[in-house]
Parts: C-alpha cells; structure tokens; sequence
C-alpha cells in the first residue's frame, strides 16, 4: 500500500499546481492602467501652436479643394485666397493664393476669419510637386477663431 501512495502523490501535486497556475493566468494585471486615458486627444492651447507652428496666417477665405479617402491616409488640400501673415520663419515674401495639406477635416466657418497653423510638408513628395504644396496642418492645433476686437 505504502507503495502505490509514493506513486500516486507526485500526481496529486501536479494536478494541485496545474489548477493553481490556470487560476493565476486568468486574473491579467494592467502595469499602465494609471497613465491609459483612453478617448481623450492633447489639444494644443493657442500660443503654443503659435510658438510650434514655421507660419501663422489669419484668414476668412480658407476653401476645400481636393481630398483623398478610402485607402491609406486621408488627405485634405485647402486653398487660401487671401489673409495676413502672423509669423513666418521659412519664406519672407509669401504670395495668396496658395495650398497647404492635412490629415483631418477642418471645421472652418465660412463667415468667420480663423488662425492657420502651419508647419513645413513632411512626405508627400509626389502630391506636394503636382499640387505645389510647402506647407501641412500643424498636427494637434485645433481650428481658432479670431476674436473681434471693439
């Protein structure tokens, strides 16, 4: 009898730890749970997309003139018609009417004279030679609006 328990007890412990590592997978630990914010994206405060941006312009005249969606990126090409310039660091002489690119949509309002923040165009070397493209969207600057003063 002493003999067959000698054999049957190493298989009773085994199936012992077996059941308790299953248990331990089961239960999943999150190590980033206090830095997941999950849904909320950084938006950039007006001064510091004017500090980040190579070329600030206040314009009313902003228009959509091609995009591209579907496969890969979406792409928006907006044209300026007219507007004045706030900052530049790039061109010193900067000729209306011209193009720039973004990866969203833009809210402009149409009757309403906003910031545009711009930077220098990254990639896209094929559209930016047929469009004529220097300048993109700064990535996280939001569409401000300029205040009226009175």
């Amino acid at each position: 009898m002493k003999g067959r328990l000698f054999y049957f007890l190493p298989l009773i412990f085994l199936a012992l730890c077996c059941e308790e590592k299953k248990i331990q997978q089961k239960q999943a630990v999150d190590l980033f749970a206090d830095e997941r914010q999950e849904g909320k994206a950084y938006v950039m405060k007006p001064q510091e997309c004017f500090d980040e941006s190579e070329m600030v312009v206040s314009s009313g005249s902003v228009t959509l003139v091609d995009q591209s969606s579907g496969r890969g990126k979406s792409i928006f090409i907006y044209r300026i018609t007219s507007g004045e310039v706030l900052k530049t660091t790039r061109d010193s002489v900067i000729n209306f009417s011209f193009q720039f690119l973004s990866n969203q949509k833009l809210p402009f309002k149409k009757d309403s004279v906003s910031y545009i923040y711009l930077k220098k165009l990254e990639g896209y070397r094929f559209i930016a030679k047929e469009m004529k493209l220097k300048y993109q969207w700064l990535k996280a600057a939001p569409v401000y609006s300029v205040k009226q003063e009175n």
